[in-house]
């Protein structure tokens, strides 16, 4: 249902300049969050101008998401063939026969996903119009290469891009991103992977169950946003399957050597064994090195500050709870923001950012219930707050841990990789956070922030019926767990 549009008097442009060929909305970035916003302003009356620099549908579909997950699949397959083993009677291997193969495939994934979800969805919303150009601001008014463009409100969806550390030397050596790494021809025969957190711990197990042989080097832990008890787990996972990680570690220099590159970087003290225990540095040598340190928001080479668009410390736009930055008429959503970097959060944020712009700011951006997957093996996944983070808050908490050896659909499956952690509010009993760590974990965290939405307790969640053999139902479990010694219930007698 079209609404009417509001006066719009941003920029050098409004809603009269607007009815002499200028827009109403312009769009700057046409990946996830910029089509978001750019179809919601249309739904509601608005001419829109999606402004897009490049290969449109940003970076989930390209380079990010739908690439990384495909080939994280397939990997996935490979070690199962090899984990079969666990069941007694079976046997065999399985291997990559041909990376190329798998490549292409996942190539002609993309540009049939880029195709259908990008490219043919424009002519199905007459209000957009897509305009391929660099957008900047000059003078305070948005210009798009050299034409300037009339508008009324500016909704800034520009994404982000690999960042990378300041490491002493990194400049004179050959080095891979994400993006880089998904589009190798051949695979090298060892990969040093710097960052632990979500793009390099998913691409380095993918890559070392592809057949490469991969170090993790990261300052602090594997998944630092997790709680250590996750941390530590994964590690224990990534180790058994051969991958090297290095975490808490200091970056002293990075350099080519005949044998490959070599990172110099400061041992934490008690770490290692014999000898090389008190060792001060160490010295990691891999053919090809994945820099997977986060990252860095689209917000340069923009003009935004001087058009009053105030940044923050990691390059990300500021913006309030309406998604409107410090420039009246001017808001973002999306990687651009520096926070919450996961596509569907994207999308959600530019959809309330095109009903505020077009509207007036009636909808308040809320994350407290955002879920976050890390597509490892066991995939860890997690919503609301962590213990961490909410005793920082000073909150009155309490918590409850469960080993994955006691659901009964681990035991099954003979994988009892993983645990589940729940808190809490003391007083109330009201559940707030929820972290779970398990090979189908990414499917079963949607129940705890159902849960968390709704206020349940963890009464309520451990009196809740769940299917049997099932990994969400270890949820109920860990619920109990608060109170119960699960390992002493017989099956389903929760």
């Amino acid at each position: 249902m079209n609404m009417p549009v509001k006066d719009l008097d941003c920029c050098s442009g409004t809603a009269e300049d607007s009815g002499r060929g200028g827009f109403d909305v312009a769009v700057i970035g046409a990946g996830s969050a910029g089509f978001s916003a750019a179809i919601t302003a249309a739904d509601l009356g608005a001419r829109v101008a999606l402004v897009g620099h490049g290969t449109i549908g940003g970076t989930c579909v390209n380079v990010g998401c739908v690439p990384s997950k495909t080939l994280i699949r397939a990997a996935e397959a490979v070690h199962a063939g090899q984990a079969s083993r666990r069941f007694p009677g079976l046997g065999g291997t399985l291997q990559l026969a041909d990376w190329a193969a798998l490549a292409a495939s996942k190539d002609e994934l993309v540009a049939g996903l880029r195709q259908k979800k990008y490219v043919d969805l424009l002519p199905a919303y007459p209000g957009v119009t897509y305009v391929e150009g660099r957008a900047r601001f000059v003078d305070g008014g948005l210009v798009v290469d050299d034409a300037p463009m009339p508008v009324g409100k500016i909704i800034l969806a520009m994404g982000a891009r690999a960042a990378v550390p300041a490491i002493p030397g990194l400049d004179d050596v050959p080095w891979l991103t994400s993006t880089s790494a998904l589009a190798l021809e051949r695979l090298p025969r060892s990969l040093l992977v710097i960052g632990g957190g979500v793009i390099g711990v998913e691409l380095g197990q993918m890559f070392a169950r592809l057949g490469v042989a991969v170090t993790i080097c990261c300052r602090s832990r594997l998944l630092p946003e997790m709680d250590p008890e996750f941390s530590a787990a994964l590690q224990t996972c990534l180790e058994a399957e051969g991958i090297q990680v290095c975490a808490g570690v200091g970056y002293q220099r990075i350099a080519q050597a005949d044998h490959g590159i070599e990172l110099t970087c400061d041992r934490p003290a008690g770490k290692g064994a014999g000898p090389e225990r008190d060792a001060a540095v160490q010295i990691i040598v891999a053919e090809q090195v994945l820099i997977a340190t986060g990252r860095q928001p689209n917000s340069d080479s923009m003009g935004l500050e001087a058009r009053g668009v105030k940044l923050a410390r990691n390059g990300g736009i500021v913006i309030d709870d309406y998604l409107e930055t410090t420039a009246p008429g001017i808001y973002a959503a999306g990687d651009v923001t520096g926070r919450d970097q996961f596509v569907y959060m994207a999308a959600y944020g530019a959809k309330l950012a095109a009903r505020n712009a077009v509207g007036g700011n009636e909808h308040r951006y809320d994350n407290s219930t955002m879920p976050a997957v890390v597509f490892s093996d066991p995939q860890v996944a997690s919503v609301g707050l962590t213990e961490t983070a909410a005793k920082a808050l000073g909150l009155d908490i309490k918590t409850s841990l469960l080993p994955l050896d006691q659901v009964p659909r681990a035991l099954a499956a003979r994988d009892t990789r993983g645990l589940i952690k729940l808190v809490a509010d003391k007083t109330t009993d009201r559940l707030i956070g929820g972290q779970i760590m398990a090979p189908e974990g990414a499917d079963a965290i949607q129940t705890m922030v159902l849960a968390i939405k709704h206020g349940m307790t963890a009464a309520e969640l451990g009196a809740t019926i769940f299917p049997y053999l099932t990994t969400v139902e270890g949820l109920k479990l860990a619920a109990q767990t608060f109170d119960l010694d699960v390992s002493k219930l017989s099956c389903c007698a929760g």
